[in-house]
């Protein structure tokens, strides 16, 4: 099953690809839904509260689980995460959130944020997600840190014992989409910015599963 999710993740990757290469026009489009009276409508109390809730939720989650595989080889519970899956939760959150795309693509895309776009009230020129010609010179809006943490949970979803482990995918995905949805809220990404987020983070993810399996299928 993990291996087919791999797939439609890369073919899906593609697609948007060709999509938002062809008709820009969509991120524009999609950003203006969220965008009345001069602002943007996640910009208010409650939408800071839940985007730091979205924010600190796959960190607090990460920290949990790496207390338990610390519990389980000291020896005071029965069940945890192994060693190997603390490689597999460490090395995905690191190599995607944190290498791919806060280290390189935030820093190299120059694409504004659609709030710092002069379509919703900013200074700066819309560009297209390909362009890599924007204003932005630090932390650009290509592609979103937030959504690509949040796609991130989809890891530990993936250790969920097999009974439970299609519930708590579905939830990662969830979550993942709740935390896109609000970024678009906030004026802080378009959605070809949460989607390249989402679909990169994925295959990263999908793809150390396999590792992580033939691994546990050798041990057993």
């Amino acid at each position: 099953m993990s291996r087919h999710f791999l797939i439609l993740s890369l073919i899906g990757a593609l697609a948007f690809f060709a999509l938002f290469a062809l008709w820009p026009q969509l991120d524009l489009d999609t950003a203006a839904l969220f965008y009345r009276s001069g602002h943007f409508v996640g910009r208010t109390p409650a939408g800071d509260g839940f985007r730091r809730f979205f924010y600190d939720a796959p960190y607090v989650l990460l920290a949990a689980l790496l207390i338990a595989a610390l519990a389980r080889f000291f020896g005071w519970i029965g069940r945890g995460p192994d060693g190997r899956a603390v490689v597999f939760l460490v090395a995905t959150l690191a190599l995607g959130p944190g290498l791919l795309v806060n280290g390189v693509l935030k820093e190299i895309s120059h694409r504004p944020r659609p709030e710092q776009t002069l379509a919703f009230g900013g200074s700066w020129v819309f560009q297209p997600y390909d362009s890599f010609r924007g204003q932005c010179g630090h932390n650009c809006s290509f592609v979103s840190g937030e959504a690509a943490t949040a796609a991130w949970i989809l890891a530990p979803a993936l250790l969920a014992p097999p009974p439970a482990r299609a519930a708590a995918v579905a939830a990662a995905v969830v979550f993942t989409l709740a935390t896109a949805l609000l970024r678009m809220a906030f004026g802080g990404h378009y959605l070809s910015d949460v989607l390249f987020a989402t679909l990169f983070i994925f295959v990263i993810v999908l793809g150390l599963f396999q590792w992580y399996r033939r691994g546990e299928r050798a041990r057993d």
